[in-house]
């Protein structure tokens, strides 16, 4: 029975490289609604893609010797064969550079410029040139870039700017009306209270110092902006059309029911997108959901050294289910999850290999060794069995709830209180002893009934989390899995039907020093590879460097405007700590800033840094840096940051994190 239309998409991955394992879990939480929706009847369309323009991915292009378009065609092909691998069941991959979508770009651009949305100007202000970023006075931090901490000068460049502040209390009252709309709800709390109720500035939206985007058709020394081009992808992918002839797709699907995105560019979306929308005339989505983070557990991740984790890592180790399961059922609702090597393995031998698993084998091998594999219902029932009965019956209805609400780690948790709920109804029965009596055989059989029929309606509610298990379980019961309105019945299996009888191994348990021993040999090939690509840039920075050097053979030092003495009172009020990268992720508006958690000690900070040019994030994993933890927080591109990575900068601008010549211990005080 159709319930209605159901559409959900994803951010669209940017194409600057391969998207590791934490990308890769938006994409199969995504998938995991998608299909629950269309099991509860549904008519779902589900939207994933990649987001391809920018000044970064032409700064790659560059460097690798190949156009833009070539390089983002092979990324996009790299990342949808990644979302392929992992069983998605994606309606549509859009591309930011499809020939439809960049034309009605053009247009949206125009029809908000000609309505007086978008105006021409220039940023005009204090330019950090390193950053590529203007500033205010009000936003500096200690008269300095608040980006990297460098000097500003006034400039001045040619731009195009959205009016925000026309729509903003449009959006506010909308936010305050519809409480669902932003989830969770701090993340709601986070956008009126940072940015809406203190006042929004216009946005730029255009850009003259890059080529790589869509033109401006009637200035064509402007690109369009990535979030004017890659927002607007969830209307264009349907059959969205600016002049009014949008398709019946189109009509059918938007709004949006979910927009499913990190909580790192939640601003974006319910602050710039929603404002889009209003002033197209155009209903805005009905839930915008922010979800957390997946961190690599030991903090140490990193593309130098070879060990930043794949979601094709994983599916070759443990199999695209197992990994299914783990991104989903390890990620809490608001706070961000963690992922490692030994709680993979720890998760499938407990959760996986033992309770789904053995519950599935010993089933079926009982079935077989005792009624060579007849299932029947004798009705020879006791009051352990209504028990079973009503915990089985009642799971779907828990499910549900859970769903509804977006809380998909606990309603995977509830599915496998089944499984446990089966696997204690063994220990309960004991079919072994029941065996050992005649007059017990139909006791025995109404007893192995209940239990497959109790997996199968497990393994019917498994299905949208990991679809591939689920039709295994069902094959090995010879039946097919169940539509969620059939689910409350207990006894629908038909009596008398006879299970296979060779069961297969759901998930074998592996051995943890086996995987991270191998997992390790994998990682020192990727670093042997990542060590050469350096050994080379080293080359050509010796090279550099010896083409720097006087008549004397040493190399130049660097001369800086000398600052005024201060006494030791003045050093002594600043806290300098040793700190180690845990986990950093790209700001995705900001063409220079990364965004770092920074363990000192027992605690964890999060900071800002302009060096998105010099350092990927993955780069920055594990590293041990010099921090300046007592500094004032500060918001940039709309994140708090709590304290300064120290750098040094050459003459040239080029910055290199400054970090303790020998290993030192997070917290360890610099003096």
């Amino acid at each position: 029975m159709r319930k209605g239309k159901y559409y959900i998409t994803t951010a669209i991955a940017y194409t600057s490289g391969k998207p590791h394992i934490g990308n890769s879990y938006e994409i199969v939480l995504a998938d995991s609604i998608a299909r629950y929706k269309r099991k509860e009847g549904y008519d779902v369309f589900f939207q994933t893609g990649t987001d391809e323009h920018g000044q970064k991915i032409e700064l790659k292009a560059e460097e690798a010797g190949i156009t833009p378009k070539e390089f983002v065609d092979d990324v996009a092909g790299t990342i949808r064969g990644l979302w392929d691998l992992m069983d998605t069941s994606y309606d549509k991959f859009i591309r930011t550079t499809d020939p439809d979508h960049e034309k009605q770009v053009q247009k949206i651009f125009k029809r908000l410029y000609n309505q007086g949305d978008i105006y021409k100007g220039a940023y005009e202000g204090l330019y950090c040139t390193p950053c590529e970023s203007f500033w205010t006075e009000s936003q500096l931090v200690d008269g300095k870039c608040p980006d990297c901490g460098r000097e500003v000068k006034p400039a001045k460049e040619e731009a195009y700017f959205f009016k925000m502040s026309k729509y903003a209390d449009r959006l506010i009252e909308h936010i305050n009306t519809h409480p669902e709309f932003i989830q969770p709800v701090s993340r709601r709390n986070e956008m009126m209270n940072n940015f809406l109720l203190p006042g929004l500035q216009d946005l730029c939206v255009s850009r003259t110092s890059f080529k790589w985007g869509i033109p401006v058709d009637f200035d064509d020394r402007h690109v369009v902006y990535v979030w004017l081009d890659a927002l607007t992808n969830y209307i264009t992918g349907i059959g969205y059309d600016c002049d009014g002839n949008s398709t019946e797709q189109y009509k059918k699907y938007w709004p949006a029911d979910l927009h499913l995105i990190g909580k790192d560019i939640i601003r974006f979306h319910t602050i710039y997108w929603p404002i889009f929308l209003m002033a197209l005339g155009e209903p805005l989505p009905k839930q915008i959901f922010g979800h957390p983070w997946l961190l690599q557990g030991d903090g140490k991740m990193s593309k130098s050294k070879g060990n930043v984790i794949y979601a094709d890592d994983l599916a070759n180790f443990f199999g695209v289910d197992a990994v299914r399961y783990f991104v989903l059922h390890e990620m809490p609702f608001e706070n961000d999850g963690v992922i490692s090597w030994e709680l993979l393995v720890e998760r499938l031998n407990s959760d996986l290999a033992n309770t789904l698993g053995n519950l599935v084998n010993r089933t079926i091998s009982m079935s077989n060794k005792y009624f060579d594999g007849v299932v029947s219902d004798m009705g020879v029932i006791s009051e352990v069995d209504e028990d079973l009965k009503t915990a089985v019956c009642s799971a779907a209805d828990r499910v549900h709830d859970k769903m509804e609400n977006l809380r998909v780690a606990d309603a995977m948790t509830e599915i496998f209180n089944l499984f446990r709920r089966c696997n204690k109804y063994i220990d309960e029965t004991q079919p072994w002893v029941l065996a050992k009596e005649e007059s017990d055989r139909e006791r025995l059989s109404t007893v192995l009934y209940n239990l497959v029929e109790g997996i199968v309606i497990g393994a019917s509610l498994l299905e949208p989390f990991m679809p591939k298990t689920a039709e295994r379980v069902a094959e090995q019961l010879c039946t097919s899995l169940r539509g969620f309105d059939s689910l409350k019945e207990f006894g629908k299996y038909p009596s008398g039907n006879k299970v296979t009888e060779k069961p297969e191994i759901l998930f074998a348990r592996l051995d943890v020093k086996e995987v991270v021993e191998k997992a390790d040999a994998m990682f020192a090939e990727r670093k042997a590879a990542a060590e050469s690509k350096v050994d080379e840039k080293d080359a050509e920075t010796k090279q550099a460097a010896d083409e720097n050097k006087g008549e004397t053979g040493q190399e130049e030092g660097i001369d800086i405007e000398a600052k005024p003495e201060i006494e030791y009172g003045d050093f002594d009020k600043l806290q300098f700590q040793v700190g180690e990268i845990i986990a950093c992720e790209a700001v995705k508006k900001s063409k220079k800033l990364l965004c770092s958690q920074v363990k000192i000690g027992n605690q964890v900070k999060q900071i800002l840094s302009g060096i998105k040019q010099y350092y990927s994030p993955e780069e920055m994993v594990g590293k041990r840096v010099m921090v300046l933890v007592n500094l004032k927080p500060a918001t940039m591109a709309g994140i708090v940051s709590e304290g300064m990575l120290l750098c040094a900068e050459d003459a040239d601008g080029n910055l290199s994190l400054v970090s303790p010549e020998k290993e030192m211990p997070s917290g360890a005080v610099i003096c």
